[in-house]
């Protein structure tokens, strides 16, 4: 039996949370809906469990039958946040019928909207801006509701993230580019203070808050090392690629016009405000609860993140 079940746990937060769990000798069970996906990201680690689901109810409680603690880590695309409230609907009545005691929501700066101080702590008003950004806190406060009810629940909120096997960051073009020598399309504004955490310091993060029974109920910042820009840190990867910077700044009159033909780009562009008006997380309530957080430095993340696997 696994006693963590990681839903949706394909993409490179998944795959970092099962590594930090194999790192302690635990077995997990990874709930995704491709077989072929699940076989070939976690086929050869024998403490891995694979299972299917349809992200309905019915799934989701068979797909969670024996699993104690469980980590929400599902994805959808951009262009249909609609369906993050749906999708935490239907896992909560799935988990609350298998029998799971916990759940983790791996959760973003989003439902914070626009930021009123320097820097965010937990206390900061939930106001969200945007469509997308308002779908994340309707998915929180599902999640959130659902403590004291079968379930005991906690929200675990990232700020922007890169790290091994990031698909979908502002930083994917300039790993991808860099040691090629080509050019990078950022979106930007590129030179205001911005934020990332390296992803296998949020799995370990992770696992810890889901191992704390004083974290439940309520939600919890995870920050990065400090604040840089996008322009320093892009510079930064290009040069531990021994390459030059080029970059194609893409700024928010652009991604509207390209939000004319695509659902995508026009949620960037509704989203911007978090490129020019950033929000820095701060952690300090998540370090008084378990101490010492891991923060890797710009520079060994980059380095770490080039590294061929």
């Amino acid at each position: 039996m696994s006693s963590v079940g990681l839903i949706g746990g394909t993409g490179a937060v998944g795959r970092a949370v099962a590594a930090a769990l194999s790192e302690q000798n635990r077995g997990y069970r990874v709930i995704g809906r491709s077989k072929d996906a699940l076989e070939k990201l976690f086929a050869d680690d024998p403490r891995a469990e694979l299972v299917t689901w349809n992200a309905d109810a019915d799934s989701a409680r068979a797909a969670l039958e024996g699993v104690e603690s469980a980590i929400y880590l599902v994805g959808v695309p951009y262009d249909h946040f609609e369906l993050h409230p749906k999708i935490m609907k239907a896992t909560l009545e799935g988990a609350k019928s298998a029998g799971v005691r916990r759940l983790l929501l791996i959760g973003t700066v989003y439902p914070y909207g626009l930021a009123q101080s320097n820097t965010v702590d937990e206390t900061h008003p939930r106001e969200p801006r945007a469509f997308n950004a308002k779908m994340r806190k309707e998915q929180e406060d599902l999640l959130l509701a659902a403590h004291g009810h079968g379930l005991e629940t906690v929200v675990l909120r990232l700020p922007d993230l890169y790290g091994p096997g990031m698909e979908k960051s502002y930083l994917t073009a300039q790993f991808a580019n860099a040691p090629l020598g080509k050019r990078s399309m950022v979106i930007g504004p590129v030179d205001v203070r911005h934020e990332w955490a390296f992803i296998p310091d949020c799995a370990r993060v992770a696992v810890r808050v889901l191992d704390e029974p004083r974290a439940y109920g309520t939600f919890w910042n995870y920050a990065g090392p400090g604040e840089i820009t996008q322009r320093e840190f892009s510079d930064r990867i290009y040069a531990a690629c021994g390459q030059k910077p080029k970059y194609l700044v893409l700024n928010k009159t652009v991604l509207q016009l390209f939000g004319v033909f695509n659902g995508e780009m026009r949620n960037f562009a509704e989203m911007n405000y978090l490129m020019s008006d950033p929000i820095i997380l701060n952690d300090d309530r998540l370090r008084a609860l378990l101490g010492t957080l891991p923060k890797t430095s710009y520079d060994d993340g980059i380095r770490l993140t080039l590294k061929p696997r």
